[in-house]
């Protein structure tokens, strides 16, 4: 029998060496001829590249029986060599060669798993070469299956962040995180997801410096005059970039309030059946009237119900 890589592995075993049989004296044999050849050979387990090798073995046997004594009861000198002759010469068959399984694709809800499955043919001790499928003439094992196919736990989802509010400044971004399943087809209470691993709802932000408060402006009014010189009024506000009142404005660029304004005169003499009224609503007219500025046109006809009779 031979061995060769991947083929066969046959039992080892020795040929024993029993004691002489009783009735004969052992030193009264005759070493002449007891040096006998085994006839059959014997397996061995050495390979060389491409096959096997069988050895011959060679036994010291007793001439009249035929039975295997020790070997100094034979000629050392005529003991002939031990041969060795080459066996099991055709290759091996292909086999399959299959790998580890990888990690799976997912923790839960059904993932696959692969490995290599290649057919292999070696072609000597340390050498092998890769064959097409159809070399191997086993049915080919799996390549890949299904794995971890429990239901995945809840899961937190987070939404998309909101604008930094406000839009400058120190502020905040906002986001709604819900307790969703991990296909995301249903949602859960908030209870049924794990505290510890939810998601921030706001952090932080800033969108940069806010510019400081500044005076607003309004329209200005109407003229006090009808008739030659008067004044108008506006309102000045000091306001922050949010449209609040804020008092930290500087009083050395405020805008002014009141301007000096004058009316297009009509040529028409103002009718005596005209209702004559005073035109400042402000308390200007007492003080016209307390200066003794009733005796000027421009004050007289601004504060004409006041300065009647003076």
């Amino acid at each position: 029998m031979c061995v060769f890589h991947g083929c066969l592995f046959p039992t080892i075993y020795s040929i024993p060496n029993p004691p002489p049989s009783s009735g004969h004296q052992c030193n009264s044999l005759p070493l002449a001829g007891r040096a006998g050849q085994l006839a059959s050979f014997k397996a061995n387990t050495l390979a060389a590249a491409w096959t096997g090798v069988q050895r011959q073995e060679v036994v010291c046997k007793r001439l009249d029986d035929n039975s295997i004594v020790q070997n100094n009861y034979c000629d050392p000198d005529s003991k002939p060599p031990e041969n060795h002759r080459a066996c099991n010469a055709e290759p091996c068959p292909p086999e399959w060669f299959i790998g580890d399984w990888l990690e799976c694709s997912k923790t839960c809800d059904g993932g696959m798993r692969t490995r290599a499955v290649l057919c292999i043919r070696k072609i000597g001790p340390s050498e092998e070469e890769t064959l097409d499928y159809s070399g191997c003439l086993t049915h080919r094992p799996i390549e890949k299956e299904p794995c971890n196919n429990q239901s995945c736990p809840p899961q937190w989802v987070a939404l998309d962040w909101s604008e930094c509010t406000p839009k400058c400044g120190p502020g905040f971004k906002h986001r709604i995180v819900l307790c969703k399943s991990s296909d995301l087809a249903k949602t859960f209470p908030a209870a049924q997801c794990p505290e510890e691993s939810k998601p921030p709802v706001r952090i932080r932000c800033s969108l940069g410096r806010c510019p400081p408060p500044r005076w607003v402006t309004g329209d200005w009014g109407q003229c006090s005059a009808q008739c030659g010189l008067g004044q108008q009024m506006r309102t000045v506000q000091c306001l922050s970039y949010t449209g609040q009142a804020s008092s930290d404005c500087p009083e050395t660029v405020r805008p002014p309030s009141m301007q000096q304004c004058e009316s297009k005169c009509d040529s028409t003499p103002i009718s005596n059946t005209e209702e004559c009224k005073d035109v400042n609503k402000v308390a200007y007219c007492p003080l016209v009237l307390k200066f003794k500025f009733c005796s000027r046109a421009y004050f007289r006809q601004m504060c004409c119900k006041t300065c009647q009779g003076h």
